[in-house]
């Protein structure tokens, strides 16, 4: 175990299971807020989650659990984010304390619905945090695969070295290998859309289309998402890097993946209602879609992969016809 500033997770989904389980092999104590009592009076008695990633094993010892957000917020230095974007508006209006003096990690793999804004700059323009104390941790790495121990690799963005270095070193073990980087902007961005475009992927494979198309499909996608995020933050970076492109393969092709479901669901005719019904996890690319229309739409970037999805999932318009107009827009 190593010396650390107070980390909390908050969130008690997959993603913040898989981060308690990585961060368990190196600290003491570890603060956990998620708003389920009984899954943590399970986690206490039976030390693994009920709902999500039953396999992972955790020490009830080294675990802080609250489902008061303010006791957790109050007690802890750095925050990591793994709060659905669908549900973080709400939970933080639960807030009567302030995040001024914070270190916010994002391992949210979405946007804000209400600000149509990536985490990162929904904290400092809606919470005025400086984004010298705000990090992303994102991919390529599947929940699922921590808790089987498989190899991962995790990135730590942060425009602060020392605070890259400190969650980093909260972060490596035998099987986590980690890389930094300091495009805090756009790997956010990298981590929301290729969540979108594995729903494309799905679409696709729910259509009947094969792996030969799936091909050129993730060819342009990165294409595609280097043309989006140089639109909205141009910076020197290589889109080839893990956190943009192999996040994308592992999230289009993965069977792990939940946005590939999703839109293999509604590929093979089920409604987007339906389809969200049956899924028991959510899938952040459905409500990333709007959000990255508008963004691109605003920013004349040509995003005909996005566009796709979009018209299928909020436009109403049939997939296979979509899709049939999209293999033409693709090379």
């Amino acid at each position: 175990m190593i010396e650390q500033t107070k980390i909390a997770v908050l969130g008690g989904g997959s993603w913040a299971t898989a981060i308690v389980k990585i961060l368990s092999e190196n600290l003491n104590t570890i603060g956990w807020y998620m708003r389920n009592k009984q899954a943590i009076e399970h986690i206490k008695e039976n030390e693994h989650n009920p709902n999500y990633l039953q396999s992972a094993e955790l020490n009830a010892e080294q675990l802080d659990l609250s489902d008061n957000i303010n006791e957790i917020v109050t007690n802890y230095k750095v925050l990591i984010f793994a709060i659905p974007s669908v549900f973080l508006t709400s939970e933080l209006k639960k807030l009567n304390v302030s995040l001024q003096d914070k270190i916010i990690f994002s391992a949210i793999k979405g946007i804000v619905p209400e600000t149509g804004l990536i985490i990162g700059e929904h904290f400092n323009k809606i919470f005025n945090i400086p984004f010298e104390n705000i990090g992303v941790i994102t991919g390529p790495c599947h929940a699922e695969e921590v808790a089987m121990e498989r190899l991962s690799y995790l990135t730590i963005a942060c425009q602060d070295e020392h605070k890259a270095n400190m969650i980093e070193a909260s972060f490596q073990g035998w099987y986590i290998k980690t890389k930094k980087s300091d495009d805090i902007i756009g790997t956010e961005y990298a981590a929301m859309l290729k969540n979108i475009y594995a729903i494309a992927a799905g679409l696709a494979h729910g259509l009947g289309y094969g792996d030969n198309f799936q091909a050129v499909l993730m060819s342009n996608a990165i294409r595609e998402m280097k043309h989006f995020i140089k639109k909205v933050h141009k910076m020197k970076r290589n889109i080839n890097n893990s956190a943009y492109l192999g996040d994308l393969l592992v999230t289009g092709y993965s069977l792990f993946s939940r946005n590939r479901q999703f839109g293999n669901m509604v590929g093979k005719g089920y409604t987007v209602k339906s389809a969200q019904i049956e899924m028991s996890m959510i899938a952040e690319g459905y409500y990333a879609t709007k959000s990255a229309h508008k963004i691109s739409k605003d920013n004349e970037a040509r995003t005909p992969i996005i566009e796709a999805v979009f018209q299928v999932l909020y436009g109403g318009k049939n997939p296979k016809k979509e899709f049939k107009k999209l293999t033409n827009k693709l090379n």
